[in-house]
């Protein structure tokens, strides 16, 4: 006898669900058992039927509420049996990563194909994880950057100097204000340019936005 598994869906977006459904209802062991548009109504039906089967939680990342990353993570930890798979317009790399340490199982791009969507649903019902492609390069970027920062150490001279570059003073002004020569402050600039690994002054004041510093 051939195996069902019973998946839920939460999605927001009714045309999309539509969509997956008539997807998804093509494909005779995949049933869908409950559809809904907040992460809160999910762990809601599956607290009231803890005695149903549930094999896989499909979810977009934006919902009311609830979004996708909590709900992925309160299912991790309340109902560990069940796969999630993300599936968003979303790109974010520090919520991708965030879900990849909560145990979520996939994530597919709303624009993948249907072929890709069913062979990502196939692999992690079969037990393996499943990333787009495109979704590990931007998770292997995130990581890159996350370890970059990381291991800039900044001396309390170097962020003033950075912070005084972003708020558009001049190589004088600077100077003037942190009662230093122009050499030096050119100096602390060109250091800071090769220690943060950017092009330009343009690089430097953007890193400076990244980080809250001005």
């Amino acid at each position: 006898m051939k195996t069902v598994y019973n998946i839920i869906i939460a999605d927001d977006h009714k045309m999309f669900v539509d969509g997956l459904r008539s997807i998804l209802e093509q494909e005779e062991d995949l049933h869908i058992v409950h559809t809904t548009s907040t992460g809160e109504e999910v762990l809601k039906y599956l607290k009231i039927n803890q005695n149903e089967q549930i094999d896989l939680l499909i979810t977009d990342l934006n919902m009311p509420g609830m979004d996708g990353v909590a709900l992925n993570k309160n299912i991790k930890k309340d109902f560990p049996g069940i796969k999630t798979l993300v599936i968003s317009m979303l790109e974010d790399g520090t919520k991708i990563k965030t879900l990849t340490e909560d145990a979520v199982n996939g994530y597919l791009s709303k624009n993948a194909e249907q072929k890709e969507l069913l062979k990502a649903i196939k692999c992690i019902l079969s037990g393996e994880n499943y990333f787009s492609t495109h979704i590990q390069s931007i998770l292997v970027k995130t990581i890159t950057n996350i370890r970059k920062t990381s291991e800039v150490r900044l001396t309390q001279r170097e962020k003033e100097v950075l912070q005084l570059i972003a708020k558009e003073h001049t190589t004088q002004e600077i100077a003037d204000m942190l009662f230093l020569s122009k050499h030096t402050i050119e100096s602390y600039r060109k250091n800071l340019i090769n220690k943060l690994e950017v092009r330009n002054l343009a690089g430097l004041t953007r890193y400076a936005i990244e980080h809250n510093m001005i």
